[in-house]
Formats: structure tokens, sequence, C-alpha cells
């Protein structure tokens, strides 16, 4: 009789060790799991920099970033190098060749009401001196640090002087240009490279690589200048 209980209290222990094993082995499936959502998750945030080359032969590295985001610094160096493109010219340089070229980095929708206000800037500058300006330079003192105004929008403040100079005076005048500037994303790099590019053509093609465009500028005073307003 002690025989027999002994080895029913064997049996009733299978099952239950047979189940107890089967538990632990769910359990091990489901850590196995999580741990390995976790990873492709930490994959995705940490991936790595990838190898762009440029057109003029230099490789560079690039971080991964969704298409509406941009770094400050980036969004900075676009305005102030553009602005200075733009408002920049010579007599070897003339201001309709800048503009045709510059052009490129500005909304088609903005371009007419930009163009307007550099040539107005350009009549001005004419009429309140007796002789004409041969060269100007825009001299950048400050860009504040860009404020998002919406996903893929930012805005900015320049605080800079347009050099004004004339054949009988070297030493030049200078003129205020403080400007609120609003930029925006676009999907694709928005300047092009004709067969025989000069070395503007190559600088607004470098601009537009980082797919942003003015689509307004506005008096630094104006307080009306606003996204209701375009």
């Amino acid at each position: 009789m002690q025989l027999l209980k002994s080895e029913n209290k064997k049996t009733n222990i299978l099952p239950m060790f047979a189940v107890g094993t089967l538990g632990v082995n769910i359990l091990t499936l489901f850590v196995l799991m999580f741990h390995g959502s976790m990873l492709q998750r930490l994959n995705q945030q940490i991936a790595l920099p990838s190898l762009v080359q440029l057109i003029d032969g230099r490789s560079i590295t690039a971080n991964p970033q969704e298409n509406q985001e941009r770094y400050q610094q980036t969004i900075r160096h676009f305005v102030g190098e553009t602005m200075t493109l733009m408002l920049t010219w010579s007599q070897q340089l003339p201001p309709n060749t800048v503009w045709d070229i510059s052009s490129q980095l500005v909304t088609d929708d903005f371009q007419p009401k930009l163009q307007t206000q550099i040539n107005k800037l350009n009549s001005e500058k004419r009429i309140s001196s007796s002789y004409q300006a041969t060269e100007q330079i825009l001299a950048i003192q400050r860009i504040s640090q860009p404020e998002q105004i919406a996903e893929g929008k930012w805005k900015v403040e320049m605080i800079a002087n347009l050099l004004v100079f004339h054949n009988s005076d070297r030493l030049g005048e200078s003129i205020p240009i403080n400007q609120q500037i609003f930029i925006q994303t676009t999907d694709e790099p928005v300047a092009s490279l004709p067969q025989s590019p000069t070395a503007l053509h190559l600088a607004a093609y470098r601009l537009g690589a980082a797919r942003l465009q003015i689509y307004k500028v506005c008096d630094l005073k104006d307080k009306t200048c606003s996204e209701k307003l375009p």
C-alpha cells in the first residue's frame, strides 16, 4: 500500500512539472520578443550617418533628419548666405543677373513681390544720390535664432547694412536693412545648374541643397507682418 501511494505521488508531480516548464518557456518567449522590439526601436533612433557625395566631388556624412526638420544653424546659414547673394552686385555682376540666379531660393508666388521690393530699394538709392551706384554689398551684423511658427516653417530677424559704392566715392554709404525673413522647407532641391555654371550658379545650387526657400520678407518694424498676411 505504501509503494502504491509513493508511485501515485510521483505520477501527480509530472503534470505539474510539465505545466511549470511550459509557463517558464512562454515567459522567456515574451521577454525575448520585448527585447527584440526594444532593439529595433533603438536601431531606428540611433541610425548611422549616411555618406553623401556632392556634385563637386566632395563627400560628407549626414545625420538622418525628418523631412520637415532643420538644424537652427542650417536655417541661419541659409538666410545669411541667400540674402547676401541676392543683395550683393557689381558692374561685372549686374542686379538682373544676380536676381535671375538667386530667385530660385525664393518661392514662386513671392518672387514678384520680393523683386519689386529690391527694385524699389535700388531706385531709392539712385534718387538719393547724385551718382549712380556701381557696387553694393550686404554686410550682416546679426541673424537671430530661428523661431518655429509651424511645421517646416521658421522666422528669423536680420540686422544688416547695405554698403553702396559710387565711382566718385569709394568710402560708400551705409543703408540699414533690418528685416523679418520667413523660411519654409521644400521636398526637393530648389536650384539647378546649367551646362556651364558660374560661381554664382554653384553658390545658389549649394544653398538650394538645404531644401529651404524664403516665402516672405517684411521690415523689422512692421507689426502687421504675420502668417495671415502673405
